[in-house]
């Protein structure tokens, strides 16, 4: 069986799950997880990765650093070499960027994975990536919305393809809730681009027309502090839970009678690639009220598996709470229809068997 180094400058962050799936789903190609070093906190990764140094040791940071800069780790290179891989995925264009030097070093073809802040952060100049676009073989886009990021900096049209990442359907399944449904659930880093602060002032509107509706934040971030002191302000019933793992945020979604993440486009540009989150939420059976930002359109179908708002409108986003609450024969609607377009678009084991197909096409044709 052919090899395959799955990429990542840093192995593998606690909202990077979905790599973590992809890897575990290959049949055809044997994984191996690379990079720089180990995130702290990470996902439990099912095997060794290979890293160029651990987290903590000496000069570490100074040794991922010199690495970006010159490519220079004859170590890591030939600890790299030894599953003989047939070719490198490396996720976003940054990991694609430090993996340049190990893909020369090897002699195998680079495949790269773009997911979101790599190509809509507005500081990103096209020079940035203009060698890293020359060199790689293929540009796997995770949306239409981030291959048209991509084009308008610059990277080749003929290099790019759009691929849906899956989602385990089997592990998201709706079941039966050990209560009934109810309740609205936002599940995300508490960032500026996530937009809970939309949703808490959203919820002042909702409450009033449903005065036991709560809303459930699950995640943590920088905006934390800030989020907790406008629910108080506001006044609305809210349960901040922070960080938790993947079977609580399973548990949430199967009791949750909402899903609602009201993305925005950052002050930096930052912008959602596509949220597998949203997919996670309709193969649950999960509603999804959302807006219509970066790459949510093309995993919510608007008024057939949710309701999209455009960006900040917190009277629109109130009102599409309301209705879904309020209406029990457009929700049960919903609930079908998300869980027929996960399985038709999402499904991990179809998606990850045509992410082979392109892997082999790569490999074949160096």
């Amino acid at each position: 069986m052919p090899g395959v180094l799955i990429f990542k400058e840093t192995l593998l962050q606690p909202s990077e799950t979905f790599i973590l799936a992809q890897t575990g789903a290959l049949k055809e190609y044997a994984p191996v997880l690379a990079g720089l070093e180990r995130a702290h906190p990470s996902l439990p990764l099912p095997h060794e990765p290979i890293l160029l140094s651990r987290r903590g040791w000496p000069i570490s940071d100074f040794r991922a650093k010199l690495y970006r800069r010159t490519g220079i780790a004859p170590s890591f290179h030939r600890k790299a070499k030894q599953p003989r891989p047939a070719l490198i995925h490396a996720h976003f264009a940054t990991g694609g960027r430090t993996a340049l030097p190990l893909a020369r070093e090897l002699g195998v073809p680079l495949l790269v994975t773009l997911h979101g802040f790599d190509v809509t952060f507005s500081g990103i100049r096209q020079e940035q990536y203009k060698r890293l676009a020359e060199e790689a073989s293929l540009f796997v886009c995770v949306s239409e919305f981030i291959r048209n990021c991509a084009l308008a900096l610059g990277f080749p049209a003929e290099k790019l393809i759009t691929h849906y990442i899956g989602i385990d359907r089997e592990l998201f399944a709706p079941g039966a809730p050990a209560r009934p449904r109810g309740g609205i659930l936002f599940v995300g880093r508490l960032i500026e681009k996530k937009g809970c602060e939309y949703l808490l002032r959203a919820m002042k509107r909702v409450q009033g027309a449903h005065p036991g509706c709560e809303v459930t934040i699950v995640g943590d971030g920088p905006l934390r502090p800030g989020l907790e002191a406008l629910a108080r302000e506001l006044g609305i019933r809210c349960k901040f839970r922070g960080v938790q793992p993947a079977s609580v945020v399973r548990e949430c979604l199967q009791e949750a009678k909402i899903f609602c993440v009201p993305s925005v486009t950052a002050a930096n540009g930052d912008s959602e690639g596509l949220g597998m989150v949203f997919a996670e939420a309709q193969a649950m059976g999960v509603p999804v009220v959302s807006t219509k930002h970066g790459g949510i359109p093309e995993v919510v179908a608007s008024q057939e598996t949710g309701l999209l708002a455009t960006e900040r409108d917190i009277e629109a986003l109130a009102d599409a709470l309301v209705l879904l609450l309020s209406d029990e024969d457009l929700w049960q609607r919903f609930h079908r229809a998300a869980q027929q377009r996960v399985e038709k678009h999402f499904d991990l084991t179809a998606q990850t068997k045509l992410l082979e197909k392109i892997y082999k096409t790569v490999a074949t044709s160096e």
